[in-house]
């Protein structure tokens, strides 16, 4: 089994992420959806938690070896980040979804200074909004932003366009198109699911409607 599928596989093992398409789950955007990802979940979990950690930092070194600083997008992938971040024994910092209001008024935590070369990771994507609000950041004060990578994605066709659109190289350890490979391989669903799945992949604003 290859990583990205062995990934999807423990996702669903520990129940990261729930496939119900006869009973949608509802999202924070409104969206109704047949997956539920939270990969929060991993890091309960100590062995598919280190399989994570290495397979990000086999990804960092085979695509930035010239990585300085490794950046967690806050809150989700800071735990993430910090294991990455060890393992290559660089600096780590993190990057809030926007500045504090009080205090120093920080959006980004830690040391690092101009100019350093950075590698961002994150725990899902799915539009790319949020993500890369994380790298604009960091690209704002300063920083070499060299790429990001993150355990999952959705596979939208608009994530895509807007990493494109920033100029921001992505590379994801699974996605969408694994975990339903795993999920037919394993009997968690049926071929009788797939098409459903496959349609709200495509129009996932419109799904459920």
């Amino acid at each position: 089994m290859d990583s990205a599928k062995r990934i999807a596989d423990f996702l669903l093992q520990i129940k990261a992420i729930k496939l119900q398409p006869s009973n949608p789950f509802t999202w924070a955007s409104g969206w109704k959806s047949p997956i539920y990802c939270d990969n929060r979940k991993t890091l309960s979990f100590p062995e598919v938690r280190n399989f994570i950690r290495d397979s990000f930092a086999l990804a960092v070194k085979e695509y930035y070896p010239d990585v300085e600083v490794i950046a967690g997008v806050a809150t989700g992938a800071i735990a993430h980040g910090v294991l990455v971040a060890e393992k290559l024994g660089l600096p780590f910092i993190y990057v809030r979804s926007e500045a504090k209001e009080h205090g120093l008024g920080n959006q980004i935590e830690g040391f690092y200074e101009k100019g350093q070369k950075v590698v961002v990771i994150e725990d899902l994507i799915s539009t790319g909004g949020s993500s890369l609000n994380a790298v604009r950041a960091l690209k704002s004060a300063g920083c070499q932003v060299l790429g990001m990578i993150a355990v999952f994605t959705y596979e939208f066709s608009k994530a895509s366009e807007s990493f494109l659109t920033e100029k921001c190289e992505l590379h994801t350890l699974s996605g969408y198109s694994s975990l339903i490979e795993a999920a037919v391989a394993s009997g968690y669903i049926d071929n009788t699911d797939i098409e459903t799945l496959k349609k709200w992949r495509t129009d996932p604003s419109g799904w459920g409607v």
